[in-house]
């Protein structure tokens, strides 16, 4: 049975299209991965789907009383709110019945004796379906999720606003499996989370009976939970069985098959175009010269995409620091309370550090505290000589009103429009992104710009808090090589193993010292 049928889907942004003529349709019980680079529109497929924007041309249908359930990189939780009102709003709709069950207990003191019976079989029907979807057990399903995504311990009554990315993301989830919707809609949902919730949601997703989408660069986590693929590319959206390496492996084959027709086809043209060249102003052979020229009119051109630019990161290196880099003596990390216990910790130089650990327990708390963006609640830090530090923050909650072009330019005043353009074409961005603002393009191609901005300073220490979120496979693949044959001292959060376990020197534990663990 279908659930979502979209036809003939056409939408652009400006001069910059989108997709052209895209239909798709989602079955009971498909596990979907929604794939392709940064820039080609995953987020905004999931926006039009679920009615936030509308399409320049096109339907989109969903299944009679189907409720849909959306996880959005880019949601923002209302400053005021807690972790308490935000999961007891998966209930809003059950509270709107409580309210009208209470209008209408108000009405039936004024009520005739028919109205009266109208009112009972309303109040009948509200009754069963609060119980039924257990709106008198709610503040106690409320405190289970919270305790299985360890919210309890921030404090339910915490505000959303002072929470971590990766807090954020377990309230929203927590959120969105108290209301259980029939379609889960999931946009990078691993961003920001650590590594024992991605294994719960994993597991969680294995075993969902529903259908569900889902975006996601973390790849061996998209191949443990989807049984199908749609690639979003060139303005299409092709659907491929099975997971991201068979699409992989079926894909490549096709590139294949198209670029030989593609050369089989001008190799054609060419003999066509010469033989009426020569041919068409004799008499002899005008005939066969104008009957080639007509099959030369009618024939179907194939055409190759364009090759999409892909990143080349090279970091810019200073001159050597001194040996030592990092020491701590007693430090206490926190803000109103300490997060650990007093730390003495030391880097050398060379060393290249991935901080680990569960979310809220103090790891980007760390990186700020290091650099002096934070005052330690104890202790002190000393940093080496001749350092060039190098940062990448986790997030940036600020709208960004500026194109890319001017976001360089300020960065880098004394590169002239050339440098500028070539700087952020070498991070993978199209004119078309140089040009935009930086608000309206992806998490993924936000991520390039930032790092345009870090691989075009020299440095000789790289401070690097989640640098993977929102990549797609190809940059993050590149980040990584450039991180490699990077010269300087590394000290980087990551949650992806696979991402840094072949390249880095130690891994610091940070629940080993949280006293929030």
């Amino acid at each position: 049975m279908s659930i979502l049928n979209v036809e003939h889907l056409t939408h652009g942004f400006g001069d910059r299209a989108i997709f052209d003529d895209v239909s798709f349709r989602l079955l009971k019980g498909e596990h979907i991965g929604l794939v392709g680079a940064n820039g080609e529109g995953k987020s905004t497929f999931m926006n039009i789907i679920t009615g936030k924007l509308q399409p320049d041309e096109g339907r989109v249908e969903w299944a009679k009383n189907v409720r849909v359930g959306y996880l959005d990189q880019h949601i923002v939780l209302e400053k005021g709110m807690t972790i308490e009102d935000v999961l007891k709003s998966a209930f809003d709709f059950l509270f709107e019945m409580e309210e009208n069950m209470n209008d209408i207990c108000n009405k039936m003191g004024d009520a005739d004796e028919k109205q009266l019976e109208i009112y009972m079989d309303e109040l009948a029907v509200i009754q069963d379906m609060l119980t039924m979807h257990d709106f008198y057990l709610i503040d106690s399903k409320v405190e289970e999720i919270a305790r299985a995504f360890g919210l309890t311990d921030l404090g339910l009554d915490k505000d959303v606003n002072d929470l971590s990315g990766g807090q954020r993301t377990k309230v929203l989830l927590a959120k969105l499996l108290l209301e259980k919707p029939d379609i889960l809609l999931l946009d990078e949902p691993t961003n920001y989370l650590d590594a024992e919730h991605i294994e719960w949601l994993k597991r969680y997703l294995q075993d969902y009976e529903n259908a569900f989408i889902l975006i996601s660069h973390d790849i061996p986590f998209l191949n443990s939970v989807i049984n199908l693929i749609y690639n979003m590319e060139n303005r299409k959206l092709d659907r491929y069985v099975g997971d991201y390496d068979k699409f992989k492996e079926v894909h490549a084959v096709k590139q294949a098959q198209l670029e030989a027709a593609y050369n089989r086809q001008q190799k054609e043209i060419a003999d066509l175009k010469d033989f009426v060249a020569r041919n068409k102003a004799r008499v002899s052979t005008r005939n066969m010269a104008m009957s080639r020229q007509k099959k030369l009119d009618n024939m179907d051109l194939i055409e190759l995409a364009g090759e999409k630019p892909k990143p080349e990161f090279r970091f810019k290196e200073a001159r050597t620091s001194g040996k030592f880099i990092i020491d701590t003596m007693n430090l206490v990390i926190g803000y109103d309370k300490p997060l650990s216990v007093p730390l003495n910790l030391s880097m050398e130089r060379g060393q290249k550090i991935a901080v680990i650990g569960t979310n809220g327990i103090g790891k980007t708390t760390l990186l700020r505290s290091i650099l002096g963006e934070i005052k330690p609640i104890d202790g002190k830090v000393e940093l080496g000589d001749y350092l060039q530090i190098g940062y990448f923050e986790q997030e940036i909650k600020e709208e960004n009103r500026s194109t890319c072009l001017e976001e360089i330019w300020d960065e880098f005043p004394s590169f002239n429009q050339y440098e500028v353009r070539s700087a952020l074409a070498k991070c993978g961005l199209t004119t078309n992104h140089i040009e935009s603002q930086i608000r309206v393009l992806s998490g993924g191609e936000q991520a390039k710009v930032r790092l345009c901005k870090l691989i075009n300073r020299e440095t000789n220490l790289l401070v690097l808090d989640e640098p993977t979120n929102h990549l797609d496979v190809d940059a993050k693949a590149e980040l990584k090589r450039a991180l490699t044959e990077y010269k300087g001292s590394i000290l980087m959060v990551c949650h992806e193993p696979d991402f840094y376990e072949d390249w880095v020197t130690d891994v610091w534990d940070v629940s080993q010292w949280s006293l929030l663990d």
